[in-house]
């Protein structure tokens, strides 16, 4: 069969598009750990919070990415009730405010099908009733279905709006240090 030229190079230039596939992966609650780093002058004050759901779907060909990753904000654990009470209570109103998410936008780098990625995801970060802009640089891994993603980023919390908890004895630091390691699920691959 002989096609003409025109139609060989229109079928070149849309090659790569047809071969990029949207990756949708639903992130794994139990197996992701999400912790947070907040120092004083003496100290550093280590402790989680608990992923409660989270789904993300990534189009390789735009690099456009959807989804949500929502945090429990009242299940934060230092180890110390009182003070997990009070960060609940007093810093996160998590009561007004039950949750904390993040909503990607764009994924800036390559995501390789397989082995690990270096990028970095821009989106919103959703927290006390505000959402702000922030990029993060993440570390991808998939295999055999699975990914593994690993990251941190910093939190101005009070430049955000929240209560300082810092008193006459005890001063923290303005920003609170996020790490993560998400686990989840490959659920699905199709052409855009």
């Amino acid at each position: 069969m002989h096609f003409p030229k025109s139609m060989f190079l229109m079928m070149m230039m849309l090659l790569p598009a047809l071969s990029a596939e949207e990756l949708a992966v639903n992130v794994d609650p139990a197996k992701t750990r999400i912790s947070f780093i907040l120092t004083d002058v003496l100290h550093s004050v280590h402790g989680t919070f608990q992923l409660k759901r989270g789904f993300v779907s990534f189009d390789p060909a735009t690099r456009a990415a959807t989804g949500d990753i929502v945090v429990d904000a009242g299940s934060g654990k230092s180890g110390n009730s009182i003070r997990d009470r009070r960060m609940s209570r007093d810093i996160l109103q998590a009561h007004d405010y039950p949750e904390i998410g993040f909503t990607p936008k764009q994924v800036i780098g390559s995501v390789s099908p397989t082995g690990l990625s270096s990028v970095s995801v821009s989106g919103l970060f959703a927290i006390h009733g505000q959402s702000h802009e922030i990029t993060v640089p993440v570390q991808i891994q998939i295999s055999a279905g699975s990914i593994r993603a690993t990251g941190r980023f910093a939190v101005p919390y009070v430049q955000w709006g929240m209560k300082n908890p810092s008193n006459f004895l005890f001063k923290v630091n303005d920003k609170v240090e996020i790490d993560f390691t998400a686990f989840g699920h490959i659920v699905g691959t199709h052409n855009p």
